[in-house]
């Protein structure tokens, strides 16, 4: 009897400890991490977009053409790959986009990025990005900003906004309707 109320104990324990254990590995926890997880949320055209992502420093380093080199896919950020989530339908840069969550990549370009939407939110860096989940991919023009030293997302009027070190790469986004 002593056995089997030990073992209803156990369980017991492991029910309540290991959902726990899921919340503390997930992007939220950050305490380890070089690079602080960020967050941006807003509404655009009535559409809730929410952007999450790890936030590297420039720490004196070359960031375009170096740390993040040129024509290459690039997790938009640090650790996991960002994701930006929709709450209803888009269009960005005028191209449709059904509501749910993406992981967010780019090929950074001198003149010109492309900008990934990839179906598997859910991924670490770009070890495993695969071109045939793309949901969509647009072109975008950076430009030149004040120094940002943590890489940051905001959402200016109907723009989504990638910006870092002194530069600043805005997607516009627009309501699906």
């Amino acid at each position: 009897m002593r056995r089997t109320t030990f073992l209803l104990f156990v369980v017991a324990i492991l029910a309540i400890a290991l959902p726990g254990t899921a919340v503390w590995a997930e992007r939220g926890d950050d305490s380890k991490r070089l690079s602080k997880n960020g967050k941006t949320e807003g509404v655009i055209d009535g559409v809730t977009v929410t952007v999450e992502y790890g936030r590297p420093s420039v720490k004196g380093r070359k960031i375009w053409g170096g740390l993040v080199p040129y024509d290459k896919v690039w997790r938009s950020g640090a650790d996991e790959a960002t994701t930006i989530t929709f709450s209803g339908d888009v269009a960005v840069e005028g191209q449709p986009l059904a509501a749910g969550a993406y992981s967010l990549y780019t090929i950074p370009g001198e003149n010109e990025w492309t900008v990934i939407f990839n179906k598997v939110a859910e991924q670490w860096g770009s070890f495993n990005y695969d071109e045939a989940q793309d949901a969509l991919r647009v072109t975008a023009t950076p430009t030149s900003t004040e120094m940002v030293e943590a890489l940051d997302f905001v959402i200016e009027d109907t723009d989504v906004v990638l910006r870092w070190e002194e530069l600043a790469v805005p997607v516009t986004i627009s309501s699906g309707d």
